[in-house]
C-alpha cells in the first residue's frame, strides 16, 4: 500500500509545481523535505512557496523554525513522523525537496545521534572563530576527516560538538541507523531529471526573479539579527553572497554570479547524491513523474475497497 509520495530532484527543477499539481488533483498535503525552506526568515531567497500556493493546497512544514536554530534532519525525521500520524487517513503526504538525508530519515533511517547540549555547542563554535575550515578539519578525528571535505565549514563543526559531547566520532554514532519511517514499498519516489544546459539557465532565471522579488531585503533583515554565521540558515545559497554585498565588498552583480555558481554546484551533488543513495528513486521527467504519481495514488485509494469513498482525500 502506498502511503506517501515524494518528489526529489535538484534545485530548481520544478518541485514544487508538480507537487502543487498533485496535491489539487489529489486532495494531498504537499510536505516540505528541503532543509532551508523550514526556516521562517528565508522565504525568498529559498524559493519557498508562496503564501497563494499555500492557500491552493495544504502546505505543511515550511518556515517553522527561526533561522537562530541549528535545525537538523534529525529534528525534521520527528516532525515528518508526527505529520505523516496526522495525516494518515485524512490525506495523502506528497514530500517534496532536495534535500537527501531528509528522505534518507523517511525510507532507510538516520542514526541515533546524541542531543549535544547548547554549552558544548557554543563552546566549539567559540573556538572555531576566526580558524580556517581547513585548520578545523585538521582537528577531526581520522574517521570523519576521511569523510568530510576541507571546506565543509558546517559538517566539520557539526562532528567536532558530537566528538566533543560524547568521546566517540560521529562515524561512530552514524553506523547505527534508526528503524525508517516508511518502508520503501510503501512510496512512489522520483527524482526529477532536467538537462543539465536548461537547470542551468532555470537557476540563473530564477536567481534574478529572487532578486526582484526582495531577497536582497530578506537577507538585509536576516543580517540584521546578527546571528552565527556558522548556522545553517546563514548558509542558504545566495546568503554569504548577499551578505557580502551588504557590507560592501562586492558588486550586487558580483553577488548574483557568486549565489548562482554555488546553486549549480549544488544541483550537480544533488543529482549525484541521489543516484548512488537512493537507489529506490525513478528518475524521469517532470510530465511523466506526474503520470506516474498519479496512478500510484489512485491505486492507494484503490486497495480501501470498492465500497470506499473515492474523494476521501479530497473531501477532508
Amino acid at each position: 500500500m502506498i502511503r506517501a509520495l515524494l518528489i526529489a530532484g535538484p534545485t530548481a527543477s520544478g518541485k514544487s509545481a508538480l507537487a502543487l499539481d498533485l496535491a489539487r488533483q489529489t486532495g494531498g498535503a504537499v510536505v516540505n523535505a528541503d532543509s532551508m525552506q523550514v526556516y521562517r526568515d528565508l522565504r525568498v531567497i529559498t524559493a519557498r512557496p508562496t503564501e497563494e500556493e499555500e492557500r491552493a493546497a495544504t502546505h505543511l512544514l515550511y518556515g517553522h523554525v527561526d533561522a537562530a536554530e541549528n535545525f537538523s534532519a534529525g529534528r525534521w525525521a520527528v516532525d515528518a513522523e508526527r505529520t505523516l500520524r496526522e495525516l494518515h487517513g485524512k490525506r495523502l503526504p506528497i514530500f517534496v525537496g532536495g534535500t537527501g538525508l531528509y528522505f534518507r530519515a523517511l525510507t532507510q533511517g538516520l542514526s541515533d545521534m546524541p542531543q549535544v547540549p547548547a554549552l558544548v555547542r557554543a563552546k566549539v563554535r567559540f573556538e572555531s572563530e576566526g580558524l580556517a575550515t581547513p585548520e578545523l578539519h585538521a582537528r577531526l578525528d581520522p574517521q570523519m576527516a576521511s569523510r568530510l571535505r576541507p571546506s565543509d565549514r558546517q559538517r566539520i563543526i557539526r562532528a567536532l560538538e558530537v566528538f566533543e559531547a560524547t568521546g566517540r566520532s560521529l562515524a561512530e554514532w552514524q553506523r547505527n541507523p534508526r528503524a525508517p519511517i516508511l518502508k520503501p514499498e510503501e512510496t512512489a519516489a522520483v527524482f526529477l531529471s532536467v538537462d543539465r544546459k536548461e537547470l542551468h539557465a532555470r537557476i540563473n532565471a530564477r536567481f534574478d526573479k529572487m532578486l526582484g522579488e526582495g531577497a536582497l531585503e530578506e537577507v538585509k533583515a536576516l543580517a540584521a539579527r546578527k546571528l552565527d554565521p556558522a548556522l545553517p540558515a546563514m548558509k542558504a545559497h545566495g546568503v554569504p553572497w548577499l551578505l557580502s554585498h551588504l557590507r560592501g565588498e562586492i558588486s550586487l552583480d558580483e553577488a548574483a554570479e557568486g549565489g548562482k555558481g554555488d546553486t549549480r554546484k549544488y544541483a550537480k551533488r544533488q543529482e549525484t547524491w541521489f543516484r548512488h543513495q537512493m537507489p529506490d528513486f525513478k528518475w524521469m521527467g517532470a510530465e511523466e513523474a506526474l503520470e506516474y504519481l498519479l496512478l500510484s495514488s489512485r491505486a492507494q485509494r484503490g486497495t480501501q475497497g470498492r465500497d470506499a469513498d473515492p474523494g476521501s482525500h479530497e473531501n477532508v
